[in-house]
């Protein structure tokens, strides 16, 4: 408590993207009192809104050396403490006809000096490891790449740091700060729930809000220079590949397709935006033909694979006058002392880097909190496995026991060819629709997942078929996981994430959260938004198969429940 009255941590941290989770994770572990705040939802920003690849820092290899040596570091960490929200599937780098082959004994060179490891191998055994890759290729080389949940990442940090003692809030905004006689003291929030304000104190204050730290520095009066690059990706229906396929040249437009869960994501587009596209960015027609056009290199059935939706996020890079496109932009984490920098004590941005190296970005972080604080606790966190994660048996092996690639054989892990399943059933032939269900959460909660009461009929009842989540882990993620809407629910579940975008399952999803109490507005406003929100990312894509199921959930929703959920806002 301070002098009057009021609530006093230790620090608190803006911003509930992996960043700002993880530097909660890593101060609560660590000792401090801690808040972490969020003016939306967790993973709303860039975190949620990139193709989860897990880096092996190949790409970066050759134009930032420092971001691929702590990509391959932090790759091995996330594999050790994340197993649950990670897929150790490999990745190759391909060389096109239309590309230089000499780049390959560059590339490797590189990746060779970051202590990467980089097999050149036969194109003839990259198109017997990954069937569905260009069988046009001239070359090829085999690196740890994987893929990575970051809705998943991000929970389990702020699961964690709850259980280290940190307080969180949820959609409150900063407003403004104290600051007294060059200090930061603390900082002035608005409850969007509740329309009112509040003022929290603390001794220091960490800006990890991503491309929105540049407006939040500001409101300290002090400025951080971001560059809003943009950058759009398509979500196809099913996974076409197992391994991650990467072009080997310099990073470019659409060159990565990654797999994940039972869909696979092309990407990305880099684009300059202003920053008040930042909170509402739409993909664009030319930019989906882009990442179609370049898609098909990689993996030519792309041509006829269904697109689910269209999304873009916004890169928190550090700004550069001579790069229009971002492109060249270091990947490298920022960290600023705004004392030192800019005469304000008590305050610290954090940005740069990339979801890789989120725990890296919050090690650096928390230390320097800690020195401001006298505090000579040390980081845990590349040691400490994450909730969900804390046993032997690594999650992301189950996955197999689950889910197959439409393509040819599948692999494990080690390497093994496996047999083959349609990646669009939704059920082990030999399991029942329950067994299923409890081993799909199992995949998204690791093992966490026994606290998951599915203990009878109605629990085990499904509420959204797509992606197999059952009454009770839509229960459970109320009852834990920060929700009051379904956009929330979507973030920790997948409920709305499957084929029919939300079509059948949104409806029971809103009927849950009403039941619970947990709706920040009524359930018809809330269906409104979510299916909203899934139009937006439906409507850039809109042709075939995709075009007729959002008609369809128009239909529904609009014919029997009279919402107007088909608008282009």
């Amino acid at each position: 408590m301070n002098s009057n009255g009021e609530s006093h941590f230790d620090v608190i941290i803006i911003g509930g993207g992996a960043t700002g989770a993880g530097t909660a994770r890593d101060c609560a572990m660590r000792g401090l009192k801690v808040l972490l705040v969020e003016r939306h939802d967790f993973a709303s920003g860039a975190t949620g809104r990139n193709h989860g690849l897990l880096h092996s820092g190949a790409r970066y290899a050759v134009t930032d050396h420092e971001s691929a040596e702590e990509c391959i570091k932090e790759n091995m960490i996330l594999r050790r403490i994340a197993s649950h929200c990670v897929e150790e599937n490999d990745g190759l780098f391909i060389t096109l006809p239309e590309d230089d082959l000499a780049y390959q004994a560059k590339f490797v060179e590189a990746c060779t000096a970051a202590g990467i490891n980089a097999e050149v191998i036969d194109p003839a055994l990259a198109r017997s490891l990954e069937p569905s890759v260009n069988p046009e290729l001239i070359g090829a080389v085999r690196v740890p790449d994987g893929s990575i949940d970051p809705f998943r990442l991000t929970t389990a940090n702020i699961v964690d740091a709850k259980l280290h003692g940190a307080e969180v809030l949820t959609m409150h905004e900063i407003t403004g700060f104290v600051i007294e006689n060059g200090r930061m003291k603390g900082v002035k929030l608005l409850d969007h729930r509740t329309k009112r304000t509040k003022t929290i104190y603390s001794s220091i204050t960490v800006n990890a809000g991503g491309i929105w730290g540049h407006n939040i520095a500001q409101l300290a009066g002090v400025t951080v220079n971001m560059f809003p690059a943009k950058g759009a990706l398509l979500v196809f229906g099913h996974r076409v590949n197992n391994m991650i396929i990467n072009r080997c040249r310099k990073p470019a437009n659409a060159d990565i397709l990654v797999p994940g869960d039972l869909i696979c994501v092309i990407g990305t587009t880099s684009s300059r935006i202003p920053f008040d596209e930042c909170d509402n960015m739409h993909v664009t027609r030319e930019e989906v033909d882009l990442l179609l056009s370049e898609g098909e290199k990689l993996a030519p059935s792309l041509r006829n694979t269904r697109i689910l939706r269209a999304y873009a996020g916004v890169r928190p890079l550090v700004a550069s006058d001579s790069d229009p496109s971002g492109r060249s932009i270091s990947r490298g984490i920022v960290l600023l002392d705004h004392e030192t920098r800019d005469g304000l004590a008590g305050f610290i941005t954090i940005t740069g880097g990339k979801l890789m190296t989120y725990r890296l970005m919050a090690e650096w972080c928390t230390d320097l909190v800690c020195r401001k604080l006298n505090s000579d606790r040390k980081c845990q966190t590349a040691e400490i496995a994450l909730p969900g994660s804390r046993k032997e048996e690594s999650q992301a092996r189950k996955y197999y026991d689950i889910h197959g690639s439409a393509q040819g054989p599948k692999y494990s892990l080690d390497g093994v060819p496996q047999p083959s399943r349609d990646a669009s059933a939704t059920a082990v032939t030999s399991a029942s629709q329950a067994e299923t269900a409890d081993k799909s959460a199992e995949w998204r909660h690791g093992s966490i997942n026994a606290e998951i009461n599915a203990t009878d009929a109605d629990s085990r009842a499904l509420v959204c078929e797509c992606e197999e989540v059952s009454v009770a882990e839509v229960e459970y993620a109320i009852s834990n996981l920060h929700i009051d809407n379904l956009v929330n629910l979507r973030r920790r579940t997948r409920v709305g994430m499957g084929t029919c975008q939300g079509e059948l399952c949104a409806c029971r999803a809103a009927g849950q959260l009403a039941k619970a109490g947990r709706c920040a507005r009524s359930a018809q406003d809330d269906l409104e938004k979510f299916l909203q929100e899934r139009w937006k990312g439906m409507y850039p894509v809109a042709w075939g198969h995709t075009l007729s199921e959002a008609q369809f959930t128009s239909w529904i929703y609009e014919g029997v429940y009279g919402l107007p959920v088909i608008e282009n806002k």
